[in-house]
C-alpha cells in the first residue's frame, strides 16, 4: 500500500473515533473465507429455528463480494454500550422485568447507521470512492468481518469479544472500492473458560462457538412469534426482552469502561426495570408510546405480553392473577395461551 491510503486510513480511523466509534480496523473483502461453509453447516442443522431470512439470505451473506461484486476492503466498526450496573441485578426481583442491555436506550439501529453515513460521506469527499453502508438489518457477517479486521474474536458464546470493550460492542461495517491497508486478524483469547456456556438458563450452547437459537432466551422472547415451548418457560425467569447471562459474566468485561460508551445507548427509566404487571396491561397503543424510539418496537405489543405473561407466571405473585385471567381472552391465541400457562403456575405452588 502507498503512503498516501496508510495516511487516509489514519485519518478514517481519526474521523470514526470523533463520530463515537471506539472500535476501528479494516478488512480485504476476501477475509473470513470459512464462515460461509459454517453458516451453511448451521442452517443445515436448523439451529436458526424459523429465523427464515436467515436461509434465505445465505449466498449473499457467505461473502462480501456476494453481496457486492465490487468491494476490496471492509472497514469495521464498533459502538460500545457497555452498561454501568450489573446486567444481572434484577435477577432476584421477579415484580420486575428483565430487558437487554442494548435495549434500555434508543435503538441502536439510528444511532449507529447515521454515524456510518456521516464517516461514509466523509470518506467519499476524501477519496471519490464507492461504498455501501450496513448495520445488523443486511446479510453481512458482521462478527466474523470484526474479528478479521482485529476489533476483538468471536467468543464462545458465538458474540465478539474485545480486549478493550468486553462483548458491549455494536458492530457496523462500510463496504467501499478503496483498498485500505488491512489489519491483522485477531487471535481468541477465551483459553480454557466456560462461563459463558455455564452461564446459559437453558443450554443453548451445545458446543464452544456454536449456539442453538431455538434454545436461546434472546431468540426465544425476540424472533420467535408463535407460543414459547414449556420446556423454557421457567429457565426464562423475568425476561421479557432478549438475555444478557452469557455476555455479562466474560471475564473480559472487566476492562470495558462504560465512559466510551455513545450517551444514545443509556437507560431510559422507563425501561431499566419496568414492573411486570405494566407490561401485562399494554394496549397496542400504550406499546407504541412506551416503545418508541426503541428496538422492542419491533416485536410488538403481543409479543412483548406474551413474554411478559411468561415473566408473570414465574413470579409467584398472585396479585398478577387478576391481569392474566382477562389475557386468557386475548384476542391473540398466543397471549391467551401464555396468560393461561402463567395462571396454572401462580395457582400450583404458595406465592413468594
Amino acid at each position: 500500500m502507498d503512503d498516501g491510503k496508510a495516511k487516509l486510513r489514519e485519518r478514517l480511523e481519526a474521523e470514526a473515533r470523533a463520530l463515537g466509534f471506539c472500535a476501528f480496523g479494516v478488512a480485504p473483502a476476501d477475509a473470513a473465507p470459512q464462515s460461509g461453509a459454517r453458516l451453511r453447516d448451521w442452517l443445515a442443522d436448523g439451529a436458526h429455528g424459523d429465523m427464515i431470512w436467515m436461509e434465505e439470505t445465505a449466498d449473499r451473506r457467505a461473502a462480501p463480494a456476494a453481496l457486492w461484486p465490487d468491494v476490496r476492503s471492509v472497514i469495521a466498526l464498533g459502538m460500545s454500550y457497555a452498561p454501568a450496573a450489573d446486567p444481572l441485578a434484577l435477577a432476584g426481583h421477579p415484580d420486575k422485568a428483565r430487558i437487554s442491555v442494548y435495549a434500555q436506550g434508543g435503538d441502536y439501529h439510528d444511532t449507529v447507521k447515521k454515524a456510518l453515513k456521516a464517516l461514509a460521506r466523509w470518506l467519499v469527499a476524501e477519496a471519490g470512492c464507492e461504498l455501501k453502508v450496513f448495520v445488523d438489518t443486511a446479510p453481512v457477517m458482521e462478527k466474523p468481518l470484526s474479528e478479521a479486521a482485529g476489533l476483538g474474536w468471536q467468543g464462545k458464546h458465538t458474540n465478539l469479544v474485545s480486549r478493550a470493550h468486553g462483548n458491549w460492542l455494536f458492530l457496523g461495517a462500510i463496504y467501499t472500492t478503496l483498498e485500505l491497508p488491512p489489519d491483522v486478524p485477531h487471535r481468541a483469547h477465551c483459553g480454557s473458560c466456560t462461563a459463558c456456556q455455564a452461564a446459559c438458563p437453558t443450554d443453548a450452547f451445545p458446543a464452544p462457538y456454536r449456539l442453538d437459537a431455538r434454545r436461546c432466551i434472546s431468540y426465544l422472547t425476540i424472533e420467535h412469534k408463535g407460543p414459547i415451548p414449556e420446556e423454557y418457560r421457567t429457565a426464562i425467569g423475568n425476561r421479557v426482552y432478549g438475555c444478557d447471562d452469557c455476555l455479562a459474566v466474560c471475564p473480559w468485561n472487566r476492562f470495558a469502561d462504560a465512559a466510551h460508551r455513545n450517551r444514545a445507548f443509556l437507560p431510559r427509566a422507563e425501561l431499566a426495570a419496568p414492573a411486570i404487571a405494566d407490561l401485562l396491561s399494554l394496549d397496542d397503543a400504550g406499546f407504541r408510546a412506551i416503545f418508541a424510539g426503541s428496538p422492542i418496537k419491533r416485536i410488538g405489543r403481543n409479543r412483548m405480553v406474551r413474554n411478559a405473561a411468561i415473566a408473570a407466571g414465574n413470579s409467584g405473585d398472585l396479585g398478577l392473577a387478576p391481569v392474566l385471567r382477562r389475557l386468557t381472552a386475548d384476542d391473540d391465541p398466543v397471549v391467551a395461551e401464555a396468560a393461561e400457562w402463567a395462571l396454572r403456575q401462580l395457582t400450583s405452588k404458595p406465592s413468594l
